[in-house]
């Protein structure tokens, strides 16, 4: 293989993992499995859905890229965590504190995310609220569209590691 050639998504290491709660749009997984191919990340789902997986949406959403994502579908964060029990986590919030930009990411990491309705659950949060993280946003808005927030903070991280690796 070239050295300028894309490496399948099968034998390469994911540069981040976006994980989504529980979610419940197929539109905003569609565009956010998009993101994840832009960046080489893996999208992990956890049950329950909001759609199902062969849902129309979600492929019109992701629908030339969805071929080349790398996703799976876990029963729940538990599953996650023991496939990957090393990564570094960092919990999406609007009730964090600490702003995204604080943050120091690294290959590899996780980045979770909750519902459209409900967001991540207190037990999540709690348990390691250092690592709970927010985009700052007037008070005048409830909340951000999920897949936005999750390109914006996505490329934060791809922004800190110096940019995409090259055979991506």
């Amino acid at each position: 293989m070239n050295s300028n050639e894309p490496i399948p998504h099968e034998t390469r290491k994911p540069l981040l993992h976006i994980v989504l709660y529980q979610p419940e749009i197929p539109q905003n997984t569609g565009n956010i499995g998009r993101t994840c191919v832009a960046i080489g990340a893996k999208l992990w789902l956890i049950r329950p859905l909001g759609f199902l997986v062969d849902d129309r949406s979600l492929k019109r959403a992701g629908m030339d890229y969805w071929q080349h994502l790398d996703w799976e579908v876990a029963d729940s964060w538990d599953d996650v965590r023991r496939k990957i029990p090393d990564a570094q986590v960092w919990h999406l919030t609007k009730t964090a504190t600490r702003l995204v930009w604080d943050a120091a990411f690294k290959p590899g990491d996780i980045l979770l995310f909750g519902s459209e309705s409900s967001g991540l659950p207190a037990s999540i949060l709690q348990a390691h609220p250092a690592h709970n993280l927010k985009l700052p946003m007037s008070s005048l808005v409830r909340s951000l569209n999920l897949a936005s927030t999750v390109n914006t903070v996505a490329y934060e991280a791809v922004r800190q590691f110096g940019g995409l690796p090259e055979n991506l």
